[in-house]
């Protein structure tokens, strides 16, 4: 698993096609419950210096899930039912982030004011897609995943 930054220095075009579509709007952030069965949530992902970040309540069961068993994926919204504008697609590990300085990094990339009781969580990168249905141009590759 690799931070934001060392996924976008890798392959740029990937990670800057990913950015614009997670952050286009609620991107869906999947976690696994206690039981092994998924679980989806809308959440407003934010990409600040370094790294690629989730703001939740503190009750939130996607912070529980995180906390337990780290693993996620997350996928773009898409507009309508033809994928329009491309679809982006990550898997990795979610790590709870106590650091105020960090914190205060994230609410300053933010697109909104989170709360003071949410908690946050940097997403690590393990692989990244792209995927079109030719109205949009994919990066180069359109495909990744994290050595080691």
């Amino acid at each position: 698993m690799v931070r934001w930054s060392d996924f976008a220095r890798a392959v740029p075009e990937l990670a800057a096609f990913g950015a614009e579509r997670l952050l286009g709007g609620p991107a869906y952030l999947a976690t696994v419950a206690a039981d092994g069965g998924p679980r989806v949530h809308p959440v407003t992902p934010i990409v600040a210096p370094g790294g690629l970040y989730v703001f939740m309540e503190p009750t939130s069961p996607k912070g529980r899930d995180l906390r337990d068993r780290r693993q996620f994926a997350m996928h773009n919204g898409v507009p309508d039912m033809n994928g329009t504008g491309g679809e982006f697609f990550l898997r990795g590990e979610g790590v709870p982030v106590e650091d105020d300085a960090v914190r205060t990094e994230v609410i300053a990339a933010s697109s909104y004011e989170p709360a003071d009781r949410y908690i946050l969580f940097e997403l690590l990168v393990g692989s990244a897609r792209a995927n079109g249905y030719g109205d949009v141009a994919l990066p180069d590759p359109a495909r990744w995943t994290a050595v080691g």
